[in-house]
């Protein structure tokens, strides 16, 4: 009898356990999980089959950190004392889901120092699982002009963007779609952990003069681009003057806050769509306006540009009138003063003419220089205008499909 009583017991302790539990395994996620910095993400992990992890302790580490503990459950609760300083008040389990074998973590406000193995263990079971988490932090590139290409009579391109995790690649495309032989792309690592990349290449007139700045980060899946629309006059032989070089770059430097600033609009109306959130909505609101203040600050640099240019293009012409008076006067002396007639076709005279003569032709090239300055500065203003115009237009549509949806 007491035997049976002994055999009974153990059977009846045997019979109370859970049969499945030397067969569940814990499982994470056999895939990295991508996250951007500043959001939430979910790293998973779960028993499978399932079964109730309510009464166990639940541990979440990080090999290497000191102390490693990014989460500990125990007895239904946080044990605060352990967690890495880190990671307080930024992580969370779902405690109502522990029953069906749920243990995963859920973490606030990702940071780039986030990134890395976690580990997620249960000491009753002795099981573990293993996730990754790769967290990124991405930005949109600006274009500007650097220079022109007197060769090629191209323009020199300059494509940036800070702020990217991990370290990204730059790629150039025309209006095609096509990839342009571009330069090596230069990084800066800052002491943020966050990268600056910058490249540059060399266009030349094409049938679109469409081109687009691509960064691109693959271990994040992330990819951000800028477009810009290149003015055919901008192709044109480019004049040696400083100031023909300026106008090109208040031309580039307009269609820059144009593009950039009505992508990070856009961009920024995108995440209102998602979120509702009014507070970010006000923030599109001033990137609109700074927008457009910037346009109009260009406007008057522009009118200020054209104002200069037609008083050089007065004194230009006065000294194209001097210099053709001051010809006609020493040959004029010469003739009447010189004793030796022959004086006149001496190549002593001749040669004073000739010199003359293209100081004439110089300034005569300098005043069509100026004047097409003039016309080209004209034009911009209009371009100006338009781009003001248009953004708004953009913006008033968007606002419009918003309301809608």
């Amino acid at each position: 009898m007491r035997l049976f009583s002994w055999f009974g017991f153990w059977l009846f302790v045997l019979c109370s356990l859970p049969v499945t539990t030397g067969q569940s395994n814990l499982i994470g996620s056999p895939q990295p999980i991508v996250a951007l910095a500043g959001d939430d993400v979910i790293l998973p992990c779960h028993l499978d089959p399932p079964i109730s992890a309510s009464s166990r302790a639940v541990e979440w580490t990080r090999p290497g950190l000191y102390p490693e503990y990014v989460h500990v459950h125990q007895d239904g609760r946080l044990v605060h004392q352990s967690q890495n300083p880190l990671y307080h008040y930024r992580t969370v389990l779902f405690v109502d889901q522990l029953i069906n074998g749920n243990v995963s973590l859920k973490l606030f406000r990702v940071k780039i120092s986030d990134a890395g193995i976690h580990k997620c263990f249960l000491p009753s079971l002795r099981k573990e699982a293993f996730v990754q988490l790769n967290v990124g932090s991405v930005s949109l590139p600006a274009i500007s002009l650097t220079g022109i290409d007197k060769a090629s009579r191209g323009v020199v391109l300059q494509c940036e963007s800070a702020g990217w995790h991990p370290e990204p690649e730059v790629l150039w495309l025309d209006g095609e779609g096509k990839l342009l032989s571009a330069g090596p792309t230069e990084t800066v690592r800052g002491p943020d952990d966050l990268y600056t990349v910058s490249s540059r290449v060399t266009v030349e007139k094409r049938h679109s003069n469409s081109f687009t700045c691509r960064v691109q980060q693959r271990n994040i899946n992330q990819t951000t681009e800028t477009h810009i629309q290149v003015p055919d006059d901008l192709f044109v032989a480019p004049c040696s003057s400083a100031a023909c070089i300026s106008i090109s770059l208040v031309a580039w430097l307009l269609a820059s806050v144009a593009a950039v600033g009505f992508a990070a609009w856009k961009w920024r109306q995108n995440k209102i769509k998602t979120s509702q959130g009014e507070a970010q909505r006000l923030m599109a609101e001033e990137e609109h306006k700074n927008m457009v203040d910037a346009l109009m600050k260009q406007m008057e640099g522009l009118k200020e540009q054209r104002d200069k240019l037609n008083s050089q293009k007065t004194k230009m012409g006065k000294l194209v009138e001097d210099s053709e008076t001051k010809l006609q006067s020493v040959e004029r002396d010469l003739r009447e003063k010189g004793e030796d007639k022959g004086f006149i076709s001496s190549p002593g005279f001749i040669k004073l003419k000739e010199i003359i003569s293209q100081n004439k032709q110089s300034l005569n090239d300098r005043l069509q220089e100026l004047e097409t300055l003039v016309l080209d500065t004209e034009k911009l203003l209009l371009m100006t205008e338009g781009v003001i115009v248009r953004t708004t237009e953009k913006k008033r549509e968007s606002e419009n499909h918003m309301d809608k949806t």
